[in-house]
């Protein structure tokens, strides 16, 4: 009987040691969570929370183009009261002229789970003439170490409201990316979808990362699913950002400005959340009166976080 009971207490340890660690991933899951909903009062506030603004030059948009943190201002949401957004706003007069263009991008520190942001887009320029081919973009991605590197990771939404790459017209693109070589020698190996017609207007765009497979939905509906060799393999970092298409800009000297709004962006690691259940947590931590929150572990060592691309 001793015996048998200590066969039997053994054998609870051992289940006891291979389920813990199991739940123990599960917790720290849920508890790896960013949340922004950009309630800030000057932008240092921001740069404290892990946001980069970026001015370094280059890739993509127009040659020569200033990336300036002036792009990005924090306000009261003009629609919605008791709410704060922040805007980026870019301008040009013209090709080869005085261009600026604006991104923000989040700590290198993400894979797989899910994605999410509330975003504005828009079809008119706030002032000057219109016509412009612009992306406005929420994106993750990872540094591109070498033309065409087999590591590289990036998943796009980009809404384009005056058309370009090919396409006439407004076009949302949902874009995943096995890897590319930038210009001059440009070359690509990515998947996307895409959808004709004006998106001018608020939405909230969530991504999926999971098992193989990218899924991507448009204000709850689903409107990509991609997966093999585009599976992203390499850390990211979350980014939004607004630039002038090379070669799509009017022929007009005058100076326009063009800009798209974020109202918040959620991550949560290792899970693929519904719509629902990401306007749900949103809701949920709004109620506590929660602005910010990030339980996203770095990496260690930690990676760096270039904002240049």
């Amino acid at each position: 009987m001793r015996t048998y009971l200590c066969a039997l207490a053994l054998s609870i340890v051992s289940l006891l040691v291979s389920v813990t660690p199991v739940a123990t991933l599960q917790k720290k899951s849920a508890e790896q969570v960013l949340f922004d909903d950009f309630s800030y009062n000057d932008k240092n506030q921001l740069k404290k929370n892990g946001w980069i603004i970026r001015t370094a030059p280059g890739w993509p948009g127009m040659p020569g183009a200033n990336w300036l943190e002036e792009g990005v201002s924090l306000l009261k949401d003009p629609s919605q009261s008791n709410n704060q957004i922040l805007r980026m706003m870019s301008s040009t007069d013209g090709p080869g002229a005085n261009t600026t263009q604006t991104q923000i991008c989040h700590q290198r520190k993400y894979l797989e789970g899910t994605y999410a942001a509330r975003v504005r887009f828009t079809d008119d320029p706030v002032s000057g003439p219109g016509g412009d081919q612009i992306v406005q973009a929420f994106y993750m991605i990872s540094p591109l170490k070498a033309p065409m590197d087999l590591d590289y990771s990036e998943m796009d939404y980009e809404y384009l409201p005056n058309g370009g790459w090919g396409i006439d017209g407004p076009t949302l693109y949902a874009t995943t990316w096995e890897t590319f070589s930038p210009e001059p020698n440009w070359k690509k190996d990515n998947v996307f979808k895409t959808a004709n017609g004006s998106q001018a207007g608020w939405h909230t765009l969530v991504t999926q990362v999971l098992n193989q497979n990218v899924r991507y939905f448009v204000d709850g509906k689903l409107f990509a699913e991609h997966g093999g060799n585009y599976y992203p393999e390499d850390t990211m970092s979350i980014n939004f950002n607004i630039w002038f298409i090379r070669d799509g800009m009017k022929q007009v000297n005058e100076r326009r400005q063009y800009q798209e709004d974020i109202d918040w962006v959620f991550h949560q690691v290792g899970v693929a959340l519904t719509p629902e259940q990401v306007e749900a947590a949103v809701a949920a931590m709004r109620r506590k009166a929660i602005k910010f929150r990030d339980t996203v572990p770095a990496k260690v060592p930690a990676l760096t976080s270039p904002c240049n691309l």
